[in-house]
């Protein structure tokens, strides 16, 4: 019995020091493409077809002033100070569509780093972590939310037009990911098979502690 109890023990402790070494190193990663990038969310009153709606139409308002504004942008300094000049023109613009739509909801912005799952946009799924995003609220933000990357600008890549818009996406964020950074993001023509790596590394580690909660 004292034998079998060492033997998973060791096993504990090989398979504890294997996942913390491959979670830190996806937390590195993912801290590294973060650092690159400008997420864009829309968050909806709350999860009714009407504010789910309503939340779209402002998401097309905003895409479409800010897409001039943003597709030539070189970096991210660049993206952010464009993002705050005209905070106040996007909020105003939000305000607009929510009134011509038959509804008071407040509108805030923010452009903080947040927490956020692993979240997938046509061929680019982003890892669980800490993201710098430009973030739209509508009333009371209890609804799913709508995202992609403001910087680079893949926002406005239509990723309705399959394999072309593949190709958009792919470019922009080439250019500022390195290759390995974009074989991790890259759901579309990656064989590697990363992004479920990712989820299996965080599952993991979810499951090694609670085997030693158990053991306490």
């Amino acid at each position: 019995m004292k034998k079998f109890l060492f033997m998973i023990i060791c096993i504990l402790v090989i398979f504890a020091l294997n996942t913390n070494m491959t979670y830190g190193k996806g937390q590195d990663t993912q801290k590294d493409i973060a650092s690159k990038i400008i997420r864009f969310h829309v968050i909806a009153n709350s999860d009714s077809k009407s504010d789910q709606a309503l939340k779209l139409k402002v998401r097309d308002k905003i895409l479409e002033y800010m897409q001039p504004k943003l597709k030539n942008s070189k970096s991210i300094d660049e993206s952010r100070k464009i993002i705050r000049q005209n905070n106040e023109k996007i909020i105003a613009i939000a305000n607009k569509v929510i009134q011509e739509n038959g509804y008071n909801y407040s509108v805030t912005s923010t452009l903080s780093n947040e927490n956020f799952p692993i979240k997938t946009y046509g061929n680019i799924t982003l890892p669980q972590g800490k993201y710098e995003a430009y973030r739209i609220i509508i009333g009371s933000g209890e609804g799913q939310n709508w995202w992609c990357v403001m910087f680079p600008p893949v926002c406005f890549v239509d990723i309705t037009k399959g394999e072309v818009s593949y190709k958009q996406t792919e470019d922009q964020m080439k250019k500022v990911l390195s290759p390995e950074e974009y074989e991790i993001v890259n759901n579309q023509l990656s064989k590697s098979s990363n992004k479920k790596d990712i989820r299996i590394q965080f599952k993991l580690l979810e499951i090694f502690q609670n085997v030693k909660k158990l053991m306490v």
